[in-house]
């Protein structure tokens, strides 16, 4: 039997770091809407994060109550508020709980809901946010922020890299954070692990033909090579918006951890179809039908948010073009470096191979984690 080479054992172990970050964000949804002394919040924060931090589960049975929240209201308030610092106009406000512990379940679990009031020295007209919350346990951590008054608001990403924010109250339009929405969805093929190998899997092969005998051999011509990239990633991007639109504007919902694991189950068919090909032609028809499963992946972030029609679809406009940006901005840094390296033996047998086999097996770790909600040690 003829075996793979051996360099796909140190991909992985090059690989092995990955498997940590390519879990579904942590995220929670930070509501603050415009009164006269100031602001009402509502923050919904993951229970599973909360008893990570601080040890709800009272009897260690590994099974959360409402009892065993409910006697920790005071110490959830406290971490919760402690880790988001606001301010008005440069003015540091004050922020108090407001009322009973409530849980909601979301998309991807159940989350506490903390209500809150916020009082400022004088009517705000700008609010500055510092937001800290499980970053030192999580850098992937995101808060999904949304700032209103009356029936405008806009949407804001927190992440460890960008934690603070200033907000002017006049003229609030999603409009205004299109930019980051831009940028937020760059991020999103950049620090998504899972998707930037996915698309790497599908680009693989861009550079290479299947001869008569079904073994890969060079393309002769640069042009062939990037319209098949440009139909592979345009078909993803296109499959990515369709599914992620649906999702968000609520026409389409399915559970967190079936959509990370078929976005997992993806990845380990885009990579294997390198080695063992089960689809020989038309990959773009692949990256489309697995695109779909992508779409999701962010989706329920902006469905839980609960943004208005109009801030929707500024938002969905603005990531959508991030993406495609993200993408393409992978391409232009791998397609030539691939077309010149795509003769030699390095690119065919360690890259194209060897590299497959690792990213299938890397996914595989997600595949089992996300399936069976279990943490394996590789990961």
């Amino acid at each position: 039997m003829r075996q793979l080479p051996a360099r796909p054992l140190l991909l992985v172990l090059l690989l092995a770091p990955l498997a940590a970050l390519a879990h579904k964000p942590s995220d929670s949804y930070l509501s603050l809407e415009r009164s006269a002394e100031g602001f009402t919040g509502r923050w919904d924060i993951a229970l599973r994060d909360l008893d990570e931090v601080l040890s709800l589960d009272a009897d260690g049975n590994g099974a959360l109550t409402w009892r065993e929240v409910r006697a920790r209201q005071p110490d959830i308030a406290a971490h919760a508020l402690g880790r988001l610092s606001l301010a008005a106009d440069g003015a540091a406000c004050a922020s108090q709980p407001d009322g009973e512990l409530r849980v909601v379940g979301h998309s991807d679990g159940t989350y506490a809901v903390l209500g809150f009031t916020v009082r400022c020295p004088a009517p705000p007209s700008e609010l500055g946010l510092d937001y800290t919350l499980l970053f030192d346990r999580d850098p992937q951590h995101r808060g999904i922020v949304r700032v209103s008054s009356g029936e405008v608001g806009e949407p804001l990403i927190l992440s460890a890299t960008s934690r603070t924010a200033r907000v002017s109250l006049a003229g609030l339009s999603p409009w205004r954070r299109f930019g980051e929405m831009v940028a937020s969805g760059m991020h999103h093929i950049w620090e998504g692990v899972d998707h930037l190998l996915f698309l790497f899997a599908l680009l693989l092969p861009s550079v290479l033909r299947r001869d008569e005998n079904g073994k890969w051999a060079p393309v002769s011509r640069f042009g062939p090579a990037l319209l098949d990239v440009i139909r592979v990633v345009s078909a993803f991007t296109l499959a990515h918006s369709l599914t992620l639109s649906a999702a968000s504007l609520g026409l389409v919902a399915l559970p967190s951890r079936l959509v990370e694991s078929a976005i997992a189950a993806s990845v380990i068919f885009a990579a294997l179809n390198n080695v063992f090909p089960f689809v020989r032609g038309g990959r773009w028809v692949a990256a489309f039908a697995l695109g779909l499963l992508h779409g999701f992946g962010f989706a329920s972030v902006l469905a839980d948010l609960g943004l208005p029609a109009g801030s929707l679809a500024a938002t969905l406009l603005g990531f959508n073009l991030g993406v495609e940006l993200g993408q393409l901005a992978c391409v232009v840094a791998f397609l030539p470096l691939a077309f010149l390296l795509r003769g030699s033996l390095l690119y065919r047998r360690a890259l194209l191979i060897g590299g497959s086999v690792a990213i299938a097996l890397v996914a595989c770790v997600w595949l089992a984690e996300r399936a069976l909600d279990l943490k394996l040690p590789l990961a």
